[in-house]
């Protein structure tokens, strides 16, 4: 009787360990060495590509990721290629650097996954490290921000790895020459709009003339701050139990602790009940305000659903009231717009004025459908780049804006604003340097009286 034969168990998949890859010069050099890792060491590398949309060249970079990779898989690389389309759009008050910054890093994560890897490699170095440190300490953070980029950190399941952190840019110039890769070259890089590139165009130079050791000065700093705030963080978990119970936030116990644990405390109760790092200005508003008497309530930055109570002796994160109803002549619609003219607004006694303009408006690709809303409360508008958004009131207050100037329809880009009248375009919807674009203006009944209305899409409702 001949003997059975054993089955020969399925091989177990090659492990796998991804590169965020953009097809800039660093990332290209970071894939480019995980590869050669990866031959030694018998692993499956996947080269993941968020597409933001933010460029006008952002299709042409995804080809050119997705083309380098073909060539080098041909060439017989243990590579493969993922991507993603980024939707959606910025939260009210929050920036578009903020905003692709928390979606790239999901996106990363969900290809990640997708794909079996749990390490997912980035290419930041030390100037990097520098500038985040920079740039955090100029916006008045705390040692949370200061601490900057973490060389290693595990978060919902993924091990995120900076390996050359410690790397000057330099190093990375000189591996991408001696090995002749290719990259592509940023545009945005150069746009004045964003604090890291103006950081890097217009403060950098003369820093590293002035203090040639500024760069790992300052990443050594960023070290200190990590430090700090592991300090900061073990302290938070010794005082969470004494603060923090199901029903929120013991006010009463929260004061017995000395002003610093206070503000160590209340910012990692934060996190943990929000889901994400408190802004300082919030946190310092709270230390100023939590201990006083009597009821009061606080917005939370980035979310219209929820926000801060205090009632009894305890804060919490409570489900926000319904807005109110719009007033009738604002009810909600869509206005379609593809040209330069002027245009009516169905309910609104006045004129919808487009015009080109060669910067600080916003893509005319963009209002091929824009919702048009009244004023409801809440509304945040940010003039310029370099400065903060603020509520659409004090912005009309500080600026002057006669009341009759103010009263039109407000225009949104799904949920974030576009537009306000007396104040124009806001400044998170600016078009890119070069991209057409156009502003927008309002004209109440009687200065739009004797104005023709040029051809163009109609409303629809």
């Amino acid at each position: 009787m001949a003997a059975s034969a054993t089955p020969r168990s399925a091989d177990p998949p090659t492990p796998c360990v991804a590169v965020a890859y953009s097809g800039g010069r660093d990332s290209t050099a970071l894939l480019h060495a995980a590869l050669a890792c990866a031959r030694e060491q018998g692993l499956q590398v996947a080269a993941l590509h968020v597409h933001h949309g933010l460029s006008p060249h952002a299709d042409e970079w995804l080809r050119h990721c997705e083309s380098a990779c073909r060539r080098a898989a041909k060439r017989g690389a243990p590579l493969r290629f993922a991507a993603t389309r980024l939707s959606g759009h910025p939260a009210p008050g929050e920036s578009v650097e903020a905003w692709a910054r928390r979606e790239r890093y999901r996106a990363l994560r969900a290809m990640a996954l997708e794909h079996g890897a749990t390490i997912v490699l980035l290419a930041h170095h030390r100037r990097d490290q520098a500038e985040t440190f920079l740039l955090q300490a100029l916006r008045g953070a705390g040692v949370s921000g200061q601490s900057a980029m973490p060389r290693e950190a595990l978060r919902a399941g993924i091990h995120w790895v900076r390996p050359w952190l410690d790397i000057p840019c330099e190093a990375i110039d000189a591996y991408v020459k001696h090995h002749r890769l290719q990259h592509i070259e940023d545009d945005s890089n150069a746009d004045p709009r964003f604090a890291r590139n103006r950081l890097r165009s217009q403060v950098w130079p003369a820093l590293n003339t002035a203090f040639p050791g500024a760069e790992r000065s300052l990443a050594i700093a960023a070290n200190w701050a990590q430090q700090a705030r592991l300090a900061m963080e073990e302290l938070a978990r010794i005082d969470m139990p004494k603060v923090s119970t199901s029903q929120g936030l013991d006010i009463g116990a929260w004061r017995r602790l000395s002003v610093p644990r206070r503000s160590v405390v209340l910012r990692e109760w934060l996190a943990t009940r929000t889901g994400m790092a408190p802004p300082a200005s919030l946190v310092e508003r709270l230390m100023n305000e939590l201990d006083r008497p009597g009821a009061a309530r606080w917005s939370l930055p980035a979310t219209d659903s929820h926000e801060l109570r205090r009632y009894r002796g305890w804060l919490r994160v409570v489900e926000r009231p319904p807005a109110p109803p719009e007033p009738a002549h604002g009810a909600a619609q869509t206005l379609r717009m593809s040209r330069a003219g002027l245009y009516r607004v169905a309910g609104w006694e006045g004129l919808l004025r487009i015009q080109r303009v060669p910067a600080h408006g916003v893509a005319l690709s963009r209002l091929r459908a824009v919702t048009v809303r009244a004023r409801a409360g809440g509304e945040q508008f940010q003039l310029a780049t370099n400065r903060p958004a603020r509520a659409l009131k004090k912005q009309y207050q500080s600026l002057g804006i006669a009341a009759n100037d103010r009263d039109g329809p407000l225009l949104y880009l799904g949920d974030q604003l576009l537009f306000a009248p007396g104040l124009g375009v806001d400044a998170r919807a600016w078009a890119l340097p070069g991209e057409p674009q156009v502003t927008l203006a309002w004209l109440p009944a009687l200065a739009s009286a004797s104005q023709p209305v040029g051809q163009g899409a109609s409303p629809e409702s």
